[in-house]
């Protein structure tokens, strides 16, 4: 695929998405990028902000077919939105996982539909989208944002199989802890069991650590411009930690990885 591809990142307020559009710019792409409010939004350079919101299908509809009407194509999306939320399972509430799936997963599901039929269209296209080393592994007290990663990732395979007989491929890329504001400001369940505090507490601290001394998104943005320009390759981690992650969970027993994990969190 050449430089001069038209790119469609979703969620470029912030974090791994802004990034994303910066870097996909200084490669030559005419880069369109989803914010929920382009009033309140901050311009990056050489990007053109387009107002939608992916839990709500009328918004994608016109974003879509505004981009259609400046570009006349799509040939790369990357859907980077999400939410996160840190808790027990059995505190999380029935309500506060169909919200996080409305935006990770249906968000995601949403936005490909719309974009799909103008890549089979014009017989090519690629889609990225932003998984999470969660997407292949479990973490205490996010069962939700875990589950929600596991379903991209299903959905991205099965996707794949369908669509390359259009020209148009899949990809995920899996990222570790990045210092975003995403983790730093993880919204927590509203429900409280007082048996789950004190992990869910050890837990919360470890995150925080962890993201603190994380690296910034743009080396996660740079594997996804990789995975929307390269060759087509199912999945990639980023360097570094996601990227050893995703060997041990291959190569090594699940007794070492399931308690390396632990310590990660800061569990015995």
């Amino acid at each position: 695929m050449s430089n001069s591809k038209v790119v469609l990142i979703t969620g470029v307020s912030s974090g791994i998405g802004r990034a994303a559009a910066i870097q996909f710019a200084k490669q030559g792409c005419r880069v369109f990028g989803t914010v929920r409010n382009t009033a309140k939004a901050q311009a990056i350079p050489d990007v053109i902000l387009i107002e939608m919101d992916i839990r709500d299908e009328a918004s994608i509809e016109r974003g879509i077919q505004s981009i259609i009407g400046q570009a006349k194509r799509i040939d790369v999306l990357v859907n980077s939105a999400g939410v996160t939320l840190l808790g027990a399972m059995e505190e999380t509430s029935i309500a506060e996982a169909q919200t996080l799936f409305d935006t990770n997963l249906f968000g995601l599901l949403r936005t490909i539909k719309a974009v799909l039929p103008h890549m089979r269209a014009q017989r090519s296209g690629r889609i990225v989208n932003v998984s999470s080393v969660l997407g292949f592994l479990p973490a205490p007290y996010m069962a939700l944002y875990s589950a929600s990663k596991h379903a991209v990732e299903g959905l991205s395979e099965t996707l794949d199989h369908e669509v390359r007989q259009f020209g148009i491929r899949v990809a995920l890329v899996e990222p570790s802890f990045t210092k975003t504001n995403l983790d730093l400001n993880a919204p927590q369940t509203v429900a409280r069991i007082s048996d789950y505090s004190k992990e869910l507490g050890i837990v919360s601290l470890a995150i925080q650590n962890n993201v603190q001394k994380a690296p910034a998104p743009e080396g996660v943005a740079a594997t996804l411009v990789e995975a929307a320009l390269g060759p087509w390759k199912m999945r990639r981690t980023p360097k570094g930690e996601a990227s050893l992650l995703a060997k041990l969970r291959r190569f090594m027993p699940a007794g070492p990885v399931e308690k390396g994990l632990r310590k990660t969190f800061g569990l015995g």
